[in-house]
């Protein structure tokens, strides 16, 4: 009797809850009246503005306002880091460098779907140069054929990797990413998408920008075709397609702007131990400047001062000075001789591990030594081309080789009315333009070119001034370095805080283990 009571009052609560769901009133437009998602209204598919969802592998950084550039004496005579002050947007950054393992699983993929396909070229050309670790009076040659191969090396960050590789693998981790989102929600049909690619799709490969204005046919799910479909179109009918406002596909990875590396790098929080709550705003409160990537403690600032094992070890991996890159047997000072794996060391307030030391990263921008003078103060960034669809082929012949939507330049007699820019063609832009003062004398010359790109933090054969976030450097954009790697970052849409509880983490503050 007792259960059949019970049994009751769940039949009850259950029909009390459908009612209520199915009285619930639509959201409606505040402009014409028609409601939305609503199939009597056309089915005007609007999703409630959230957060974008944390892309695989990265963290949120709240953005904010520092000083970017030199915290120490220029000791290099550079002048090409002077301290200014910017404001940076909040966005998604990588936890880690890229690794050796994440690259080969790059490389699979680039094998199985062009290299399959006699397209051997593409895969070829994302090879990293393993030569980087050669020297004429140095034995190390078992770096040169193991170091990017062997499992013992599988978490290490990927070197030899030049700019345009590492873009390229951006672009290729975007479309992976959302491809996978699409598979998982049925939009695309799981095991026709990875047997197609994998056996040699070429061209006809999935690419989130050629998806989005219907240059690639995606074959979906059965379930996606039936009634289940939440996306419907203006007929009622399932619609079998996404759009980037249905909230499914991610962002587009990315090299992080220099500004943003370097912001997430120092990871400034505020000192104030009164946090935000809803009844309570913290304050705008950094005591001191850091000089590397965590806050300032011991006399040099390198070391870990908190009692226990760990007391007195080195808090990155650098080159302490000649011919000492990791201390004695016994006592090994950062327990890496060379590189050392990506989640070594404690990770800064952000929770990003070793951006200062392992290994220097690469950033987006070109580099010009006097950017920090000209540039803008929010988001600043050089190396912008300003580019829009090639349809020179005309309509399905939009895609390149890699199957990636061709681009080209925009035509600068089309900007002249233009308010905000007129040329599509903007790296050079206050840097001895029409423009701007900049005068550079006849018969001088440097080794600064447009394809020479920034590159930030110390390695592991660096010195500890090249620690500090503020540090630049810069090489070309098709070379590469032993000491050279590189992370992914993504644009965060929606408020800077982060409203989203899958964004919204909070700070992180790095406890102390005994392991290095």
């Amino acid at each position: 009797m007792q259960l059949f009571r019970l049994l009751q009052k769940s039949i009850l609560l259950l029909t009390v809850v459908i009612m209520a769901i199915s009285c619930k009133k639509p959201a409606k437009s505040n402009v014409t009246g028609w409601n939305y998602n609503d199939k009597n209204f056309g089915n005007f598919n609007v999703t409630k503005p959230k957060d974008v969802l944390t892309g695989p592998g990265l963290v949120f950084v709240q953005g904010g306002t520092f000083s970017m550039g030199a915290t120490q004496e220029d000791v290099m005579a550079d002048w090409n880091n002077i301290p200014h002050r910017v404001t940076v947007n909040s966005f998604f950054i990588d936890k880690t460098e890229i690794s050796n393992l994440n690259y080969r699983e790059y490389l699979y993929w680039l094998e199985g779907t062009f290299a399959s396909a006699g397209m051997d070229s593409i895969f070829i050309q994302a090879l990293p140069d393993t030569l980087v670790w050669r020297s004429e009076l140095a034995y190390n040659e078992p770096y040169v054929e193991m170091y990017f191969r062997h499992p013992a090396y599988n978490n290490y960050p990927v070197v030899g990797v030049n700019w345009r590789q590492a873009t390229d693998f951006c672009i290729w981790r975007t479309d992976r990413v959302n491809e996978t989102a699409l598979m998982a929600k049925g939009f695309l049909d799981k095991k026709t998408q990875i047997k197609k690619t994998l056996n040699g799709a070429g061209q006809d490969n999935f690419n989130t920008k050629a998806y989005l204005i219907g240059e690639y046919q995606a074959t979906p799910s059965k379930e996606v075709m039936s009634k289940k479909n939440p996306l419907k179109d203006a007929q009622g009918k399932p619609r079998t397609t996404v759009k980037f406002e249905d909230g499914i596909l991610y962002g587009d990875y990315r090299l992080p702007t220099e500004a943003e590396w370097e912001y997430a790098a120092y990871g400034y929080v505020m000192e104030n131990p009164q946090r935000k709550t809803k009844k309570v705003k913290g304050e705008e409160v950094i005591a001191n400047k850091y000089v590397y990537s965590w806050k300032n403690n011991s006399y040099d600032g390198l070391r870990d001062v908190k009692r226990g094992n760990s007391q007195g070890s080195f808090l990155a991996n650098f080159k302490r000075g000649s011919g000492d890159n990791m201390g004695v047997a016994g006592g090994l000072n950062d327990n890496a001789a060379t590189t050392a794996e990506v989640t070594s060391f404690l990770p800064n307030n952000f929770g990003i591990y070793n951006m200062s030391g392992n290994v220097s990263e690469w950033v987006s921008d070109v580099y010009r030594p006097l950017t920090t003078n000209e540039a803008d103060d929010f988001n600043p960034y050089r190396g912008n081309v300003f580019q829009q669809i090639d349809r020179s082929g005309g309509e399905g012949n939009l895609r390149d080789d890699k199957g990636r939507i061709k681009m080209r330049k925009e035509e600068d007699s089309t900007l002249r009315n233009r308010r905000n820019y007129q040329k599509s063609y903007a790296v050079n832009y206050l840097d001895g333009d029409s423009s701007s003062f900049v005068n550079y004398g006849y018969g001088v010359t440097s080794l600064i070119s447009d394809k020479s790109r920034v590159y930030k933090g110390g390695s592991w054969n660096d010195r500890a001034y090249w620690l500090s976030p503020g540090t630049r450097r810069f090489l070309e954009e098709t070379e590469s370095l032993s000491t050279l790697g590189f992370r992914c970052a993504m644009t965060h849409f929606g408020a800077a805080e982060g409203t989203s509880a899958k964004t919204k983490t909070g700070f992180f503050y790095p406890k102390r283990r005994n392991k290095r």
